[in-house]
């Protein structure tokens, strides 16, 4: 047996103070017992995996939209949803030259995981020789939270072991989970204590099957509140994560953090400096301009893959603390929020 202090997420304002107090008492720590459990034949590898996912100047590719998202986007530039569409898009992304530079994984649904590429070759022997780590989305997505105020929780945990088994086989190396906390919904206690524990239980089975979780706690950007609100809240939230996958004997080693920005809310008068940044994780920041390049057309291709590169490489440098947006496109500074974004 071993001891770890922890601080519990108790310490934080009760959900019926935090409308009236924004003042958070000391860190109050709590001693728990338990059993240390590492990952057993894994372990080595999650930590290697993870630090390579995590190297300086590099960062994650999202593509993991649903087939339903993804047509949402090819019908963007007037094309059907079909595989064959979905299957030259993706090639598109993966065997853009150089792409490793910038890009240390990519995150893939389960039809591009299996999927190959237009000339043949399998998309993650692609990324492999790119030097980029594949990962798998495996959340069932939200579904309404019984009890709650109009919130949600991630489904997925049944059967989820099995599911990551054959993908880790099939050559995937991370997972991601995607839960989400409303402010302007509460959050509520419940809502808090589903996500975090959720998180956990799949973080757990994750690194069972050698597949390091990104655990994303995600504040969601919808509501009116200052920045100070945002803190309060993703504190408790992260603090209940944490808390929970302690209890879960997950070895945090091997997990990847893709906290939310702490922001004013998204329709807030009050726009607050934001903190920074140590890594990134985009979708449609680092598709928007190539796909819209790109516009079906195979003579495209290379011009679509350049604007891919260009956003990717301007990531990297803001990674690093090197960029500057001289030169950039008035659409390159746009911002991309969506209410009540789903995919």
């Amino acid at each position: 047996m071993a001891s770890a202090t922890l601080l519990k997420s108790s310490f934080l304002p009760k959900k019926s103070e935090w409308g009236a107090s924004r003042q958070v008492a000391a860190p109050r720590p709590v001693t728990v017992s338990m059993v240390v459990v590492r990952a057993s034949a894994y372990a080595d590898e999650l930590v290697k995996t993870a630090k390579t996912v995590a190297s300086p100047g590099r960062g994650i590719l999202a593509m993991d939209e649903s087939n339903a998202t993804c047509g949402k986007r090819l019908a963007s530039i007037g094309l059907e949803n079909t595989e064959a569409n979905r299957q030259a898009y993706r090639t598109l992304l993966v065997t853009a030259p150089g792409l490793g530079q910038y890009i240390s994984g990519a995150i893939l649904f389960e039809e591009t995981l299996y999927q190959s590429a237009v000339d043949g070759r399998k998309i993650v022997d692609i990324l492999a020789e790119q030097g980029i780590v594949p990962g798998i989305k495996v959340d069932k997505g939200l579904v309404p939270l019984a009890g709650s105020n109009n919130e949600s929780w991630c489904q997925g945990l049944d059967g989820l072991a099995a599911r990551e088994a054959a993908y880790y086989q099939a050559g995937a190396r991370f997972a991601k989970w995607r839960t989400v906390v409303s402010i302007p919904n509460g959050p509520s206690e419940l809502a808090v204590k589903e996500a975090a524990w959720g998180l956990a239980r799949y973080a757990a089975i994750s690194q069972d099957n050698g597949l390091v979780p990104i655990v994303e706690p995600e504040i969601l950007l919808d509501g009116e509140h200052g920045i100070e609100r945002t803190f309060e809240v993703a504190q408790k939230v992260w603090a209940e994560t944490f808390y929970a996958m302690a209890e879960n004997n997950v070895m945090f080693e091997g997990i990847l953090l893709k906290p939310s920005m702490v922001t004013p809310g998204a329709e807030s008068k009050d726009k607050g400096a934001n903190p920074w940044h140590v890594s990134f994780s985009y979708a449609r920041a680092l598709q928007n301009t190539c796909l819209k390049t790109w516009g079906g057309a195979p003579e495209n291709v290379k011009a679509a893959q350049d604007a891919l590169l260009l956003r990717a490489k301007a990531n990297s440098l803001a990674q690093l603390g090197k960029y500057t947006s001289d030169g950039e496109t008035a659409e390159a500074k746009e911002g991309m929020f969506v209410k009540n974004y789903s995919y």
